[in-house]
Parts: structure tokens; sequence; C-alpha cells
């Protein structure tokens, strides 16, 4: 199975503070990864790292390669603009923007200046609203405001605006954390149609989530990744007596 994202020997820092310790992994390619752990042991960090957002913040580093296929993401000669369109990010509260369902899904596409016609536009914008499973249920009110839509809605509009710059990689950084137990599942339905052509990486807290969800799953506790694997295997038989722990609620 072919890698998409290979990370070797990698650590960040939060000035003096090590967030992720000499992390190593291969995410496969259209693939859904999940990763687990308490609070405050690095997922979200660790996702972040991915599409270097981390780079915003003053005072970190990062250590080690993180390889999207093939070519190093710090290297110096990288556009992180560029990258970020490759690797996008879904966030864990919807977040339309204050504009019609047809602009936010447009946004990106606009500003990257990917169509040159309108009919080119439209297209685009109706194949990643049907991408996100939302296109039959706004498609007689596109031009309605977007924050007028329920939450599920608004965070498939997110996962349509995502994809409708042509990324590879998707990153979720807790994407069902605020949705109710229907919207949940229409989330996860939705995300197995999606690795049929990207790869996805999903940080949750919901253990039931990452073994419904995923192919592969990754155990992480106090900044480092103490176990990873295929999912159905890493929770049936961990190899490591803390994820056991973890995943069988004695410890977190």
């Amino acid at each position: 199975m072919q890698n998409k994202i290979e990370v070797r020997d990698f650590s960040f820092y939060y000035g003096s503070f090590q967030a992720l310790k000499r992390l190593n992994l291969r995410i496969h390619e259209k693939q859904i990864t999940a990763l687990i752990g308490p609070s405050g042991c690095g997922k979200s960090t660790f996702l972040r790292c991915l599409n270097r957002m981390n780079d915003t913040i003053r005072g970190t580093r990062a250590e080690g390669t993180v390889l999207l296929d093939g070519k190093d993401i710090y290297a110096p000669d990288v556009d992180v603009a560029d990258l970020r369109q490759h690797v996008g990010m879904v966030f864990q509260r919807p977040n339309p923007f204050p504009q019609s369902i047809y602009d936010n899904v447009a946004f990106g596409p606009r500003v990257l200046t990917m169509t040159k016609a309108r009919r080119e536009l439209d297209d685009l914008v109706r194949e990643s609203l049907e991408g996100a499973a939302l296109w039959n249920e706004v498609k007689h009110r596109l031009h309605g405001p977007a924050q007028a839509l329920n939450p599920g809605q608004q965070q498939r509009l997110c996962i349509a605006r995502t994809i409708a710059v042509r990324p590879s990689v998707i990153l979720m950084d807790e994407p069902c954390s605020a949705l109710d137990p229907v919207a949940t599942l229409s989330v996860e339905e939705l995300m197995r149609r999606l690795a049929e052509q990207y790869t996805i990486v999903i940080v949750t807290h919901n253990m039931q989530q990452a073994a419904r969800a995923s192919d592969y799953t990754g155990f992480f506790w106090l900044g480092e990744l103490i176990e990873f694997g295929e999912t159905e295997r890493l929770f049936s038989r961990p190899q490591e007596a803390l994820t056991e722990s973890y995943i069988t609620g004695r410890r977190g």
C-alpha cells in the first residue's frame, strides 16, 4: 500500500516545551487514519503540523522530517500556501463564512483563480457540494446564507469548501464533536466515501468513532506515539499495555 505521508523522528516544541517526541509513522494513501488519546497528548498539534498551521504560533519549532509524496514539507523551499491547498483542514466546530452557500464553496477557487469562466465555477461548486453529500439539500438555495444551515449541514459545507480546492489530504480535528448523533453518522459515512479519493487524518476523542470509521489508528500519550496500526487489530489485540488500558477505560 502506497504511503501518502511519512513521518520520521519528528518532534515539535512550543518554546521550551516539547509537545511531540520523535514520532515515526506512515499514513497510507486513500485511507482514514484516526488519532486517539487523552486531551493534551499532542494529537491536534500533530495534525496541524501536517499542513504547518502551527507556523503561525510564535516560538514554535519542528525537528525531523515529514514527507508528503516524498517531499519534505519543512524544507526551506516549500510554499506553505501551496501546501495548505493540498492538505486541507476541517475544524472542530463548523465555521462557514458569513456569505452565501455558493460563495463559501467558491471562495478558495476564486482566490486561487482555478476557473476562468462562471460556468466552470458553477460546475466546481456543484461537484464539491455533491462530494460533500449536500447538493440535494441546498441546490435550491445556493445564494441563501450559509449560517442558516443546521450544524451538520454547516460541517458538510465546510468539507465541500475544503475539497473545492482539490486537495489530496483532508485533516479533520474533532469534526463531529459539536454534532448530534445523526449528523455524526452522516459525516462518518461521508468520510468513507471521501476516502475513495482523498487521504484522511482525523483526530477524535470518540474511540467508537475511530473503530467505526478508520482504517488505521494511532494512540498518543504525553506527546508520544505509543502504538500505531490497523484499527481492527489495535482495538482487538493491542500490543502495548498502555494502549489496552486506555481503550478499556482503565487509564485516560
